[in-house]
């Protein structure tokens, strides 16, 4: 073969109707004298060896970047990969982001449940005029006090615990969202909702396979949050135009879209640096997970609604 740099067939060595001359100027019998095929730099590694089999991995392909991250390549050795670790990872990251996902799904199931219950029932007209704007405040502190304990503590609690304050505060964000059947038609509920759910879906999908790292962004977000519930809360006590509130829905509508991609992406992270940790630990990180996406998709309805539906 060519490539194993040995002198094959009938080649100048073997041709004796030649006639060369050495460094004493006499003369010689061909090639088969001089050491032209025979140079150490013919005998370096992968010209002198037969075929592939004995030459050295070349350090450009031994470098980690070849490979996944945090795993170091090895190179090929004419051993077979053994991809079973790697598939058994990927299997049950795919099945903690769609625990995440199922538990976010039943939360928003409970919250439509008791929106809907609480304003057939009239029982948060009677909670507003027995407390009244006092009432109305108070429970807006205790969600917040409520989501801000359970994302803090949900990973020291028992994973049946954390369930439960999670459905116990989907359960109160319910009752407070009834207001939007006493302001909003059901059409046009109905149309947000489906609204959401496509958007929703679709910012899922695209944090999820887009080479984009949006993680770095998290204290960004964070200052544009702080922002919008400052002016959350000036408008409780001013009488805003119908514009101003259009213009608020509109930019509230990109930050929690940003947020959603955000909150996906963080969800894989989380489930990667967890992985193998053991069941009771996956259990804990789907509800804190869950809880992250379920306040996305509850925010990107409330503001889609605002610029969709129909006021009764």
């Amino acid at each position: 073969m060519a490539f194993d740099g040995q002198p094959q067939g009938n080649g100048y060595q073997n041709n004796p109707g030649q006639v060369g001359y050495d460094q004493a100027g006499q003369g010689q019998r061909g090639y088969q004298q001089q050491p032209l095929y025979r140079q150490e730099q013919y005998q370096q590694t992968g010209y002198g060896q037969t075929g592939y089999q004995a030459s050295q991995p070349q350090a450009p392909y031994m470098q980690a970047a070849y490979g996944p991250a945090g795993s170091q390549a090895t190179g090929y050795t004419g051993g077979a990969v053994n991809t079973d670790a790697s598939y058994t990872r990927d299997h049950a990251e795919r099945i903690s982001m769609a625990r995440a996902y199922g538990e976010m799904a039943v939360g928003l199931v409970v919250t439509a449940a008791v929106a809907y219950l609480s304003a057939a029932s009239g029982l948060l007209l009677r909670f507003l005029m027995a407390t009244g704007r006092l009432g109305w405040i108070g429970i807006m502190i205790v969600q917040v006090v409520f989501a801000v304990s359970l994302s803090a503590k949900v990973m020291t609690m028992k994973p049946s615990t954390a369930r439960v304050m999670f459905y116990l505060y989907a359960a109160l964000m319910g009752f407070t969202l009834s207001t939007i059947f006493m302001t909003y038609s059901v059409p046009g509920i109905f149309l947000a909702l489906l609204i959401s759910a496509g958007f929703f879906f679709v910012l899922s999908m695209l944090s999820l396979t887009t080479r984009k790292n949006m993680l770095g962004l998290g204290s960004i977000f964070m200052v544009a949050l702080l922002a919008l519930i400052a002016v959350e809360v000036v408008l409780l006590f001013v009488a805003p135009s119908n514009t101003t509130l259009m213009l608020v829905a509109a930019l509230s509508i990109v930050l929690f879209a940003g947020l959603t991609i955000y909150d996906a992406q963080q969800t894989r992270a989380i489930f990667e640096a967890y992985a193998g940790q053991g069941t009771e630990v996956i259990e804990r990180v789907s509800i804190l997970c869950a809880l992250n996406l379920y306040l996305d998709f509850v925010n990107l309805f409330v503001y889609i609604l605002q610029l969709v539906g129909q006021r009764d």
